[in-house]
C-alpha cells in the first residue's frame, strides 16, 4: 500500500484516472528484497513508463531501523532483559525479534566499544579529570550496581576527550593504578595536572 500510495503521489493519478495534472503512467512491477534484521521481505514495486520512479521506501526503512536497533541497545544497556526487549518491540513495532537477535545486537555494539576503548592515544593532554561513579552494569543474566571510572583529558588546545571507561568492584588504588597502567600503554603523555575528588585510591 505504501508503494502504492508513493508511485500515485509521483504521476498525481491514480490508475485509470484522468486528469491534466498526470505526469505518467504506470508499467507494471519489479520485484525486489528488502533485507531486514528480522528476515528478508518480497516486494513487487511499481514501475512507470519511462522507468524514472524511485521508491524512497527503501531508505526510510534503513532510517527507522537504525533508530529501532540504538533503543534496543539502549535497553540492554539500561539493564532490560532480553525477553523484556523482544516483547517490547513486539508490542510497539509489530516486529518479532528474538532473544537472540537482541544478544547479536548487543554483541556488536560489545566490539564497537571495545575498538574504543583500546584506541592509541595520540595527543598530549597536560590535565586529566578523573572521577568515579556508580551505576547499575549487566553481568551474564543478572543487573549489579559496580563503579565506573573515569577519565577525560584536556589537549593542549582545550578540546576535551573521553579517555576511557572501567567498571571495577570499588575505586582502590590498585583499580586506579590498572586505569594508568592502560592509558601509559595506549600512549598518554604530556600530563601536569590531575583533578579528582577526594577518591581514597587516589589520594
Amino acid at each position: 500500500r505504501v508503494l502504492e500510495e508513493e508511485i500515485t503521489a509521483y504521476l498525481e493519478a491514480g490508475t485509470y484516472e484522468c486528469t491534466d495534472k498526470r505526469n505518467g503512467y504506470r508499467n507494471g512491477y519489479k520485484p525486489r528484497t528488502l533485507k531486514t534484521r528480522v528476515g528478508r521481505l518480497e516486494l513487487m514495486v511499481p514501475k512507470d513508463r519511462e522507468g524514472r520512479f524511485q521508491t524512497e521506501l527503501f531508505e526510510r526503512y534503513q532510517r527507522n531501523e537504525k533508530a529501532l536497533t540504538l533503543a534496543i541497545m539502549e535497553m540492554y544497556i539500561q539493564g532490560v532483559s532480553t525477553r523484556k526487549v523482544k516483547k517490547i518491540t513486539e508490542e510497539l513495532c509489530g516486529l518479532e525479534i528474538s532473544r537472540s537477535q537482541v544478544s547479536h545486537l548487543s554483541k556488536g555494539l560489545d566490539e564497537e566499544i571495545a575498538l574504543w576503548r583500546s584506541r592509541p592515544l595520540k595527543k598530549a593532554y597536560p590535565y586529566l579529570v578523573v572521577d568515579a561513579r556508580y551505576e547499575h552494569i549487566r553481568s551474564g543474566f543478572h543487573v549489579t550496581s559496580q563503579g565506573i571510572l573515569l577519565v577525560v583529558g584536556i589537549s593542549e588546545d582545550g578540546h576535551r576527550e573521553l579517555l576511557g571507561v572501567w567498571h571495577a568492584d570499588s575505586e582502590n588504588e590498585q583499580s586506579w593504578t590498572d586505569v594508568f597502567r592502560e592509558l601509559k600503554e595506549r600512549g598518554l603523555k604530556g600530563v601536569e595536572y590531575v583533578v579528582s575528588d577526594d577518591h581514597s585510591g587516589l589520594v
